[in-house]
């Protein structure tokens, strides 16, 4: 039950951010509201709005600066919701399919980089398998193996993609799955990696 009412917060959070936009007139350059002015207008969480923020700057619709707040980029009426409709969680349909691509961009990254990583890469995944636990871990592993590889857009969607679903799915990966990680990147091959993932 909690799951679906993470999703429609989210959900809510979008669409109240669509209209303060429109009603507003914001026009690309024009700054936002800070979160914690926009989590007392709309009575949510700061952390749905800051959910909300990341979504929006990963689809080119604002940008943050450092320092000087949160401004509008290029926005069309209706753009966000058409875009984002696909991806809020209401439906298990949704969670599932959103769930699977992001399982399959992480499989991607990892065939690209099997085999290829430098005795440096692997002391820094080594560092992470270190300090870090669950969740937190694997995102900050693959976070580390879609940058070796150089797949800026495909981390964006990565990460666009996590943002969702870190509500509704569990990573459950034991020790093992994780040491057989570190053992493709050493010496594996795609082909391992596709073996790795053949198991749900």
């Amino acid at each position: 039950m909690a799951h679906s009412h993470n999703g429609k917060v989210y959900e809510g959070v979008l669409h109240q951010l669509k209209a303060y936009i429109e009603t507003n007139h914001l026009k690309p350059g024009d700054k936002l509201p800070s979160e914690r002015e926009l989590s007392e207008q709309l009575q949510v969480g700061r952390s749905s709005i800051r959910e909300a923020f990341r979504a929006m700057e990963l689809l080119g619709l604002i940008e943050t600066k450092r320092g000087e707040g949160t401004f509008m980029r290029a926005y069309r009426p209706y753009h966000m919701v058409e875009l984002l409709s696909n991806f809020l969680l209401n439906e298990s349909r949704t969670r599932e399919e959103l769930v699977a691509a992001k399982r399959m961009l992480e499989k991607e990254a990892l065939m690209r980089v099997a085999g290829k990583v430098s005795t440096d890469q692997i002391k820094v995944v080594d560092h992470i398998f270190e300090e870090f636990n669950g969740e937190e871990m694997h995102l900050k592993l693959f976070h580390y193996l879609f940058e070796v590889c150089g797949q800026h857009l495909l981390l964006s969607m990565w990460q666009f993609i996590s943002g969702f679903t870190k509500t509704v799915h569990i990573i459950e990966y034991d020790a093992d799955w994780y040491e057989s990680v570190r053992h493709l990147l050493q010496s594996g091959t795609p082909e391992d990696v596709l073996d790795l993932f053949a198991t749900p």
